[in-house]
């Protein structure tokens, strides 16, 4: 049989507290209460349609599409039908609030950074021995061994010897600059000498360089990391006052 436990919501505070969580919750409150400020002194209002639009968003990204699952969800997180509604309001008003403030800057934001959103598609086999490295960069250049071969005998993680070293599209800032800077310096396809690192001998193919376009993806990655930027700035500039 089992256990029944009534929990108030005196009960939850005090978990959360208990929980060091407070801190986060009131960041996530202040944050709602900044984007619902700053959108009522620009008169920013959300249109039927665009709640609508929304609200099919969420359902679609949750899994949500059927009327049970949706209920489920509310459920497990303790919302009414009301509330939900207020979460997508919310949602909706802080997409709108972001395009309304950064909209015009991605672009501008994009050319600056130019260089940051540069990708590469690259193969790597990281060893402990530097002469080891040297002497099968090599053996790979003079053909005596090939790249997918290095990687099948030394690489110990077993998804990334499978992908034969493969690290798949990477920027900038995924890789150590000192990494980054010989990779994107490459004429591909090229093998890098062995690059030293904490990390140990890092053997690299260098497949391609993929140049930044500004598609509909980092487009909308760009606007939301401004927002971000900008939310947290303003939570800066904000005090929190916990009402007891």
């Amino acid at each position: 049989m089992s256990n029944v436990f009534t929990i108030s919501y005196d009960d939850l505070i005090h978990q959360a507290k208990l929980s060091c969580q407070v801190p986060s919750l009131l960041e996530g409150l202040t944050t709602r209460k900044i984007i619902e400020s700053v959108a009522k002194e620009l008169d920013i209002k959300i249109e039927p349609e665009e709640l609508q639009q929304t609200a099919d968003n969420f359902r679609l990204i949750n899994k949500l599409q059927r009327a049970e699952d949706a209920w489920t969800w509310m459920k497990k997180h303790s919302l009414t039908l009301e509330e939900f509604e207020e979460l997508i309001y919310t949602t909706a008003l802080s997409s709108k609030l972001a395009q309304h403030l950064f909209t015009g800057k991605v672009e501008p934001f994009f050319v600056e950074n130019l260089l940051n959103y540069a990708q590469v598609v690259m193969y790597e086999v990281v060893l402990d021995d530097e002469d080891l490295a040297m002497e099968l960069f090599y053996a790979i250049q003079e053909g005596e061994i090939s790249f997918p071969e290095v990687a099948h005998e030394y690489i110990q993680d077993t998804e990334l010897r499978r992908a034969g070293g493969y690290r798949g599209i990477l920027r900038r800032t995924d890789l150590r600059p000192e990494i980054s800077a010989a990779v994107f310096a490459a004429t591909p396809p090229q093998l890098l000498k062995p690059i030293l690192t904490a990390k140990g001998a890092h053997l690299i193919l260098v497949e391609e360089l993929i140049q930044p376009k500004l598609d509909d993806e980092l487009r909308h990655k760009i606007l939301s990391d401004l927002f971000s930027a900008w939310l947290k700035q303003k939570l800066k500039q904000t005090e929190m006052v916990l009402s007891v």
